[in-house]
């Protein structure tokens, strides 16, 4: 039997929308206003005033942070069909914030219930032996012998030297 392609897919800002979890918490909780549109080559807590700036890792590794976080739009048939595909992972370094491990496997058997447990690789350095690696921080890149891409966020609108894709519609138009 033919093994398949592998492809290590990242989840937050990648199958999973922290920024807009961030937005909201801040509105919600402190009335301030973060526009997505003002992040362009910055990371969510450079935005936030003096008095907030270290509040988000309050949030982060609070229980419960990333367990209700937004699907990306199209993110799990695209998914679903790159199973049939490719030997499909969900690689997160979910190690940095302690909570999250829980969280985050809680919110993949929601959203992605056909990924086996086997194919989920919560860590700290993202040294992982795939094809391909889907990606919103180009430092998960370094060492990385495959085909990097690059996925969109505001922190990495100004990165040019990786294949990027904007959203999952674009994943499956090169991967499908």
């Amino acid at each position: 039997m033919e093994q398949k392609p592998r492809i290590a897919i990242d989840m937050d800002e990648v199958l999973a929308d922290t920024i807009d979890k961030f937005i909201e918490v801040y509105r919600r909780d402190h009335n301030t206003e973060i526009l997505l549109q003002e992040m362009n080559g910055k990371e969510f807590h450079e935005l936030l005033p003096d008095t907030l700036n270290h509040s988000w890792r309050d949030y982060v590794n609070a229980p419960g942070f990333f367990r209700d976080l937004k699907v990306m739009p199209g993110a799990v048939d695209v998914v679903k069909e790159l199973c049939q595909k490719y030997d499909v992972y969900v690689v997160s370094a979910a190690m940095e914030f302690r909570h999250s491990l829980i969280d985050k496997f809680d919110w993949l058997a929601d959203h992605f219930p056909f990924i086996d447990w086997r194919h989920i690789i919560f860590c700290g350095y993202k040294i992982v032996d795939v094809d391909i690696m889907i990606d919103d921080r180009i430092r998960n890149f370094t060492g990385f012998k495959g085909r990097s891409i690059l996925y969109s966020s505001p922190h990495n609108f100004y990165i040019t030297e990786y294949e990027r894709v904007d959203n999952w519609t674009n994943v499956g138009d090169i991967l499908l």
